[in-house]
């Protein structure tokens, strides 16, 4: 699994207060995510009318993938002409059993269940007594 992550710098120059500026990085969000549907978030300059920083995330199982799909983010929140890209910060990190360093079976085993989990039982309901204040979706003790 190859994860491509990514913070971008952005120039709003037209932007007067933050709420200006909070309107579009809404809308540059809501079109990344409607059209690549990856995680994207304002993750620096929250106090600067002018400037702001998104991060976005990608998954996929090739790297060649992955960062194809992270420039076309890119290219596509350029295009959006939105707000100006500075700048961006790229990283892709590996992650599964034959990337990891020093582990081995012997020292972290991996557990797989047999047999499937046993069904769990509803708990039973009880009446309720006229005099004790319980209700009926308490769970009976017994």
């Amino acid at each position: 699994m190859v994860v491509g992550v990514c913070r971008v710098s952005l120039l709003l120059g037209e932007s007067q207060s933050l709420k200006e500026k909070r309107a579009v990085l809404r809308r540059i969000k809501d079109r990344v995510q409607q059209k690549f549907n990856c995680a994207i978030a304002e993750v620096g300059d929250q106090e600067a009318w002018q400037s702001a920083q998104l991060g976005f995330a990608v998954v996929a199982n090739e790297k060649g993938f992955t960062q194809s799909m992270v420039q076309r983010i890119l290219a596509f929140i350029d295009n959006l002409a939105l707000a100006k890209l500075t700048d961006d910060e790229q990283d892709y990190i590996d992650y599964g059993e034959e990337r990891l360093e020093g582990t081995s079976a012997e020292d972290y085993p991996h557990w797989e269940p047999e047999e499937p989990s046993p069904e769990r039982k509803p708990p039973r309901l009880r009446a309720p007594r006229a005099d004790s204040g319980d209700y009926p979706w308490d769970p009976d003790p017994t």
